[in-house]
């Protein structure tokens, strides 16, 4: 049944996502993200329901009458050029392992649908309902999997994630704990009380779902989060405070299980995970040391690892162990080079740095704003994903390229917003913010109940 209910969702809005693209990222986001394809038993569990969707998307962007090219930035370029230099590394790889193509078209269609995102998310209403979109397939299973928790007492332990590229349950707890952030701030930024309360809700959930699934590094990402969140509330002191009683519920209130897990993290030298991680962080520097400029090829550390190992153990030459990066900064310095990585970081870099000016800008005409939450959204999941990316090989991670041609988006709109007064009037109007009464701060009533949540700084000083 799940099969053919997936199966016509599919094919039913292939044609909407001809003539509106947008609607096709929006369902390609769900298949890649939410992978409801994976919640079935049978032959749509292997259908290549997600190529089939850019395929149509595509097609109806190029036939559209109006359609705008992607972004042209520095981050743009970027993204270009990890896409050419990944590409030339094929020529240079290391050894005669056969080249992972499947591996570098997934890269490749990783990189085209950021691009694409800044083609098609031209409006702050359409970035809204992606960033729903996105948060929402994440929080399904943030709300099920703590919700099992739940009624098993903690007894549950999430060894994998629904599938793709959060089938591994690391990974799909950093995701997890990127969620967070994620759902905090679109309550903050929506008018609705409902939703308000629903994305709350959904909160303590999903960061139960992370402590399920064991996962050191995405507990530690969790905490970034949370600490970022903290920093950024108008009341630091009463931040910390509530941060602090956060911290102790979940040592108090987590299983036993967890807590034992998270007690290595101090005493690293005796747990042979860690030791297992700093030993392939070793073997990661020795290849850069050796090829500096276009490492050991896309793919091909897993196949050069041993080479490069001096005294490997015996179940490593057997062909299990620790034979990845486990670090998504050294995975693609290992295998893609000093500019690969170099190119990867000035990405985090021009985002942070557009959020600054967003926000500087932002806090000088507004005392609460979506785009002051937004703001502090985009902040905390890329801090997030950057400490948790230090124990994962996640530098090929779809998200993590995603959440920059969003915020790419989101710079350009919040500017425009900002200052096209006719478009976007302070004081409301057609197209324009929502102003909330006259009481500070988030909690505030509203006159309306739905779209974003704006308060002029003259109004709410």
């Amino acid at each position: 049944m799940r099969d053919i209910l997936v199966t016509l969702f599919v094919l039913g809005v292939l044609p909407l996502c001809f003539r509106r693209p947008f609607m096709g990222l929006l369902v390609f986001s769900v298949l890649a993200y939410m992978r409801i394809q994976d919640l079935t038993w049978g032959f749509a569990r292997f259908q290549r329901w997600s190529f089939l969707v850019a395929l149509v998307m595509i097609a109806g962007w190029i036939a559209a009458r109006e359609k705008y090219p992607p972004v042209r930035s520095m981050r743009t370029g970027l993204l270009l050029f990890l896409l050419i230099w990944v590409g030339l590394g094929h020529f240079f790889a290391y050894g005669e392992a056969p080249v992972d193509s499947a591996g570098f078209i997934e890269y490749g269609k990783i990189i085209f649908i950021a691009l694409f995102t800044t083609a098609v998310v031209r409006t702050r209403e359409q970035l809204r309902i992606l960033i729903w979109v996105i948060t929402m397939s994440f929080a399904f299973y943030g709300v099920k999997d703590g919700l099992h928790g739940f009624v098993t007492g903690g007894g549950v332990h999430i060894i994998r994630g629904p599938g793709g590229m959060i089938e591994d349950n690391n990974d799909f707890a950093l995701v997890m704990a990127m969620t967070v952030p994620m759902l905090i701030h679109l309550a903050t930024s929506e008018r609705n009380p409902r939703l308000i309360r629903g994305l709350r809700m959904m909160v303590p959930l999903t960061i139960f779902t992370v402590i399920l699934t064991r996962s050191r590094g995405a507990f530690l990402a969790l905490m970034v989060a949370l600490s970022a969140l903290v920093w950024r509330t108008r009341n630091r002191m009463m931040g910390v405070l509530f941060g602090v009683v956060a911290v102790g519920a979940i040592v108090v209130f987590s299983p036993s299980e967890f807590q034992e897990r998270m007690s290595t993290i101090a005493t690293y030298e005796e747990d042979g995970s860690a030791m297992g991680r700093i030993r392939a962080w070793q073997v990661a520097m020795r290849m850069v040391e050796e090829r500096p400029l276009f490492g050991v090829g896309f793919g091909r550390f897993q196949t050069s690892y041993l080479d490069f190992e001096p005294n490997p153990t015996p179940s490593q030459l057997d062909g299990h162990g620790t034979l990845v990066a486990h670090n998504s900064y050294l995975q693609i310095w290992a295998e893609c080079g000093t500019p690969a990585l170099l190119g990867y970081m000035l990405l985090f870099v021009a985002s942070f740095f557009d959020i600054h000016r967003v926000r500087k800008e932002a806090s000088r005409r507004y005392f609460a704003s979506w785009i002051l939450s937004y703001c502090t959204l985009f902040e905390a999941v890329l801090a997030t994903f950057l400490i948790g990316s230090v124990f994962l090989n996640r530098a090929h991670f779809d998200l993590g390229y995603h959440l920059h041609a969003m915020v790419l988006v989101f710079g350009r709109v919040a500017f425009e917003e900002m200052t096209d007064a006719v478009r976007y009037p302070k004081r409301g109007g057609a197209g324009g913010p929502l102003v909330a009464s006259k009481r500070r701060g988030f909690g505030a009533g509203s006159r309306k109940q739905r779209g974003f949540r704006t308060t002029p700084l003259a109004e709410g000083a």
